[in-house]
């Protein structure tokens, strides 16, 4: 609960309707774990390293193997790792930073109930619930794979949801999403930079961080609080009325508003379900984009375990992208995303500007001719060949 000092200083939730338009977070990763290197130390939110023998068990390398990258990323301490297209795939997770995108609507339930709510501040209890649920996502210590400029990532069968991803721009990383049902629509334009600093990993989307920890106040207009909330984001939420003073109301009980879903057992990537069905094609839309994160044949490797496999698909990519932007620039063509428009707007964010893109409806009409041809067939993804390339033969116009 929190205390009297903590009120009076207005809490996370007097500013949560800029968090919601502007999400992201800012928050140390270690990495130790990942490389399972003897020596170094584990470090988790809390700051506690009682799990750190076990976390370097979890490793899918052998001892040798894991000095040699540890040495070898000894030249990366102090870099934006972003802008690095070399970086060995035992860090990684098969995961693309859209599919990441696509992760926030796990809890979207959330906003389909303050959708439905009537009470104006119960409301704001659903939607900073939700704000908070997808800081879970984010504890994971493993690095997304950097889209190719061009992919895309679709999901569908969830929530009544449809929604796109697309990579806009390559240096700097951006992404942009577009996420709408029948009660809510939801655009994000993400701006990721990384740091590597040897014993962790600094990542700086948009927004806010926080800890496990979570107490606040919906207040009203007069700054008055209505509704406190408590819990821990990495495993529930609840609210109760209070009085003026934010002191739970007489006759009022605790009510749990969000819980963590439940995450399998011993799960490589800690993964909760919703997770795994990112990847899966279970959430894919019928006649899925040639550039879907899923069809990437470096994070399909990975997720089978084929860590050699994935270093040189990986490394195939990330040369072809070179090529492609090569050849785009000596014909005189710059790229144009396919799904999101850029509005000149930009975002001033603690750390540097963030040009905003704006969803241009092109999908929607795609996704409606797509569902209604005749002859649609399973995708199968041993017959699909990854493709979110723009410019693959300029030299033909």
């Amino acid at each position: 609960m929190a205390s009297k000092d903590q009120k009076q200083g207005g809490g996370f939730f007097s500013s949560i309707a800029s968090s919601l338009s502007n999400f992201g977070s800012a928050m140390h990763k270690s990495v130790n774990g990942l490389l399972g290197y003897d020596g170094l130390e584990v470090i988790n939110p809390e700051g506690g390293k009682e799990d750190a023998e076990e976390e370097a068990q979890r490793g899918r390398w052998k001892k040798e193997e894991r000095d040699s990258y540890w040495k070898m990323m000894h030249k990366y301490i102090g870099s934006d790792v972003t802008s690095m297209v070399s970086l060995p795939v035992l860090i990684f997770e098969p995961m693309t930073m859209l599919q990441r995108m696509a992760e926030l609507m796990e809890y979207s339930y959330l906003l389909d109930q303050a959708d439905g709510c009537e009470d104006p501040y119960l409301r704001l209890v659903y939607a900073s619930s939700w704000a908070i649920s997808v800081y879970y996502a984010y504890q994971r210590t493993w690095k997304p794979f950097n889209p190719i400029l061009g992919e895309t990532y679709e999901m569908a069968n969830h929530g009544g949801i449809t929604f796109i991803a697309e990579q806009v721009s390559h240096h700097p990383p951006m992404s942009a999403g577009h996420a709408e049902n029948e009660h809510f629509i939801y655009d994000i334009t993400s701006k990721l930079k990384t740091k590597f600093l040897g014993n962790s990993v600094d990542v700086y989307p948009i927004g806010r961080a926080g800890r496990y920890e979570v107490d606040g106040y919906v207040y009203n207009a007069a700054e008055e609080p209505k509704i406190l909330m408590t819990g821990k984001w990495n495993e529930s939420l609840s609210y109760q009325p209070c009085d003026m003073e934010g002191e739970p109301l007489s006759g009022t009980e605790l009510k749990e508003v969000w819980r963590v879903a439940d995450v399998p057992k011993d799960d490589k990537f800690q993964y909760t379900y919703f997770a795994h069905k990112i990847n899966s094609f279970d959430t894919a839309p019928k006649k899925l984009l040639a550039s879907d994160s899923r069809l990437r044949p470096d994070r399909y490797a990975l997720e089978k375990g084929d860590l050699s496999k994935a270093g040189s698909e990986k490394s195939s990519l990330e040369e072809r992208q070179r090529a492609e932007k090569r050849n785009r620039e000596a014909n005189g063509h710059q790229f144009t995303p396919r799904w999101f428009d850029m509005t000149g707007e930009v975002t001033p964010t603690p750390w540097g500007d963030l040009e905003v893109y704006q969803y241009n409806g092109k999908y929607t009409q795609h996704r409606a001719a797509s569902d209604s041809s005749d002859g649609i067939e399973e995708v199968d993804v041993r017959s699909i060949e990854f493709n979110p390339w723009q410019y693959g033969n300029l030299t033909t116009k």
